[in-house]
């Protein structure tokens, strides 16, 4: 079972000419608005990908909040822990460029209120919680707490930018995830590794039982435990929007760790997710289903090489 703690958001969509410079005006011709948030992305990415899936969070009580459920509900993720909230549901508006680049601005709202204790009674031995950077690190901080009392696994993505304040958490989880500028981030807090180099980030995030795995975009990834390291790169697709890459990749590889794959299995599948999500608009509509995931995995190739 996949237990997601995280943010829960109404995403609005423009499509851009081109992404603005600060203090500049880009007008687009339409926008759109699709269910979002890290944490409800990633909910729905590990649902569709094949998992068990219970989302813990918040929405407020206003016109956002049933739009911003309405994928998970049909995904068929147990919505029993999101708590409706007196407030705001949370916003993220995004722009997305004609080569399907984007800018994100976020606007929390009754995400800035949810607490770890909503855990209680909803993690059990071999579980697998799945954490990212939309909440405050302090609910973070207590969820890993929890998790390890009842021996459930962690997997925490260190997105959104800024991952350097979670540089304390890292020996506590499980599986790391992280794009290139967040590893660096984080290698920097913790070792003070200046390398631009992502495989040693790596080395410096992973541990003897922590699995790093640093997404690089159209370059693949790299990934380490101990003294294996794997390489995988990305499949060629033709891009629509971005956004929902990094979501797709958790949650797909979070699904696959979760029935039991083995790293380098999940490693194909969750780039095969992200890459996919690449097709499409929007966070959540991008996300692939079981199969294509599958399908698109079995062409890739995982380079495993020991250290």
């Amino acid at each position: 079972m996949i237990t997601v703690f995280g943010s829960i958001n109404l995403d609005l969509v423009v499509s851009l000419p081109r992404l603005p410079a600060p203090g500049e005006t880009v007008v687009g011709p339409d926008h759109q608005s699709f269910p979002g948030g890290k944490g409800a992305n990633q909910a729905l990415a590990a649902a569709r990908a094949g998992a068990l899936v219970r989302m813990i969070g918040a929405v407020g009580q206003d016109a956002h909040a049933q739009a911003a459920l309405v994928n998970l509900d049909r995904a068929g993720v147990d919505l029993s822990g999101v708590r409706h909230l007196d407030g705001t549901t949370g916003i993220a508006m995004i722009g997305v460029d004609a080569k399907g680049e984007n800018l994100i601005m976020c606007a929390s709202g009754v995400n800035a209120r949810v607490v770890a204790e909503w855990l209680d009674g909803r993690l059990a031995r071999g579980d697998l919680l799945v954490l990212q950077r939309e909440l405050s690190p302090e609910p973070i901080s207590q969820a890993i707490d929890r998790a390890r009392l009842c021996g459930a696994r962690i997997l925490l993505n260190a997105a959104p930018s800024g991952a350097g304040e979670l540089a304390g958490l890292v020996g506590d989880v499980d599986v790391l995830v992280a794009n290139a500028g967040e590893a660096a981030e984080l290698a920097a807090a913790l070792v003070g590794n200046g390398s631009l180099v992502p495989e040693a980030h790596c080395a410096a995030l992973s541990g003897e039982r922590r699995l790093a795995v640093i997404t690089l975009g159209a370059r693949g990834l790299v990934a380490q435990r101990g003294g294996q390291r794997w390489r995988v790169a990305a499949p060629r697709v033709d891009v629509v929007d971005t956004t929902g890459a990094g979501d797709a990749f958790v949650g797909a590889l979070a699904a696959a760790l979760d029935r039991g794959a083995d790293i380098e299995r999940a490693l194909r599948e969750g780039t095969a997710a992200g890459a996919l999500a690449c097709k499409a608009s929007g966070a959540q509509s991008s996300s692939p289903d079981a199969q294509a995931i599958a399908t698109l995995a079995d062409t890739l190739e995982c380079e495993s090489i020991a250290g």
